[in-house]
């Protein structure tokens, strides 16, 4: 008898209590909200991934492919973009062909091609600031890039500060891009007076002094200002900008460096000498690319020597080494000489080599040439086949730096 009690009162109990149960279930999970995994943060950078950079490691390097002709593929900005420089604003200088020349579409092998939404970037680099360092070939770059994210932000404005050569501000997302002129990275400064070991060689007018330990002015204090910094040096590096009357001396610790090094000798000291700097003074945290480098299209003679770029396709992928190949030693050799430097000296850090090169040599068809801006430029300058049209190739580089610039937000 007592058992048949205690049964018939424990089981109207445990009903009610599943009942209960069942109802706090239902009810109250869905007021819980998990928190985000423990690597995600805001915004979150893989809404604005291109789908071919959404796993762990790339499945394709931008920079092997090809150009693909697609007569539908247009620039995201025109002639009227205020950051524009009037010498690569071929559009507006009524260049031949741009039509043309901005309807080849860069197709890594393996994937799509990188193309990023500047309205997504900008709001992924939120509060962030990007920053330029070298020569002109980055400025041509910077440009592009501020035209490009112009686009998403109209009350963008020019900006110059930190001892910036030019920039601009994006008010919307509190972004700024700017570009530090440093031409070989390494301070360096003209000296009329020769040194004494160099007082034997003849017809030398004086010296430009460069200090391969000491960084140029122009981006000595800037080193924790940016989040991304991308370097880039060696277009200046030739006899053509300092000819043996006007020769490079390198000194270390405030004296010359003896024997005295050649151009391509020093360079490698100043390489070394500045990836060493940046590793002690740029933040562990900031985003580095090291930009290889643009290569020339000067064809039958140097800028100096009436060299033309006078073309309408780009170049044919197995023609590309009897331009460039330094054992042909033609005019166009130097991109792959000092791309090799490059490499050994950032190989083992924490500074990404942003490969630019191989599909910037294709476009011989995409620079300025003789449509300057200037009817008297040809004249001084020569053509032009070291800059590119804007828009054009460098729009390319826009989009596969912002694209690794995701994935390392993402990743990092």
């Amino acid at each position: 008898m007592p058992s048949k009690l205690l049964s018939s009162t424990v089981f109207p109990l445990l009903v009610l209590l599943t009942c209960a149960l069942i109802f706090l279930y239902t009810h109250l999970l869905p007021l819980y909200s998990p928190p985000p995994p423990p690597n995600l943060s805001f915004p979150n950078y893989r809404t604005y991934l291109p789908s071919f950079l959404k796993s762990q490691s790339y499945p394709c390097n931008l920079s092997q492919g090809r150009w693909i002709f697609d007569p539908h593929y247009r620039p995201t900005y025109g002639p009227d973009c205020p950051f524009h420089r009037n010498a690569w604003n071929c559009l507006r200088n009524q260049r031949d062909n741009m039509s043309r020349i901005n309807s080849w579409r860069w197709v890594p092998h393996g994937c799509d091609s990188p193309r990023i939404d500047p309205a997504g970037f900008l709001e992924s680099m939120r509060n962030r600031r990007i920053g330029f360092v070298g020569d002109s070939l980055n400025e041509n770059f910077l440009v592009a890039m501020l035209c490009f994210l112009r686009a998403a932000d109209g009350g963008a404005k020019k900006w110059k500060r930190k001892g910036a050569w030019r920039g601009g501000y994006f008010p919307k997302y509190n972004v700024t891009v700017a570009y530090h002129r440093a031409v070989l990275l390494a301070k360096y400064e003209w000296q009329p007076t020769k040194p004494s070991d160099l007082s034997g060689q003849d017809g030398l007018k004086g010296i430009y002094r460069v200090d391969v330990d000491i960084p140029a002015d122009d981006w000595v204090n800037i080193t924790k200002f940016y989040d991304v910094l991308v370097f880039n040096t060696g277009h200046w590096w030739g006899l053509d900008k300092f000819p043996k009357e006007t020769p490079l001396v390198f000194y270390e610790e405030g004296k010359p460096i003896l024997p005295p090094l050649g151009i391509f000798e020093g360079l490698q000291v100043v390489l070394n000498s500045m990836v060493s700097y940046i590793g002690r003074e740029v933040p562990h945290g900031t985003i580095k690319f090291w930009r290889t480098q643009s290569p020339r299209h000067f064809y039958g003679g140097d800028w100096n020597q009436n060299g033309s770029c006078l073309f309408d396709e780009p170049i044919e992928e197995g023609q590309l080494d009897a331009w460039f190949d330094p054992k042909n030693r033609g005019v166009n050799r130097e991109a792959r000489e000092v791309n090799r430097l490059i490499e050994w000296a950032v190989r083992g850090t924490d500074i990404q080599f942003l490969d630019l090169t191989h599909l910037s040599e294709f476009r011989a068809d995409a620079h300025p040439a003789i449509w300057l801006g200037k009817k008297d430029a040809v004249a001084i300058w020569g053509q032009d086949c070291m800059h590119w049209c804007l828009p054009g190739v460098p729009d390319t580089w826009v989009d596969i730096l912002s694209a690794l610039i995701l994935y390392h937000l993402e990743t990092g």
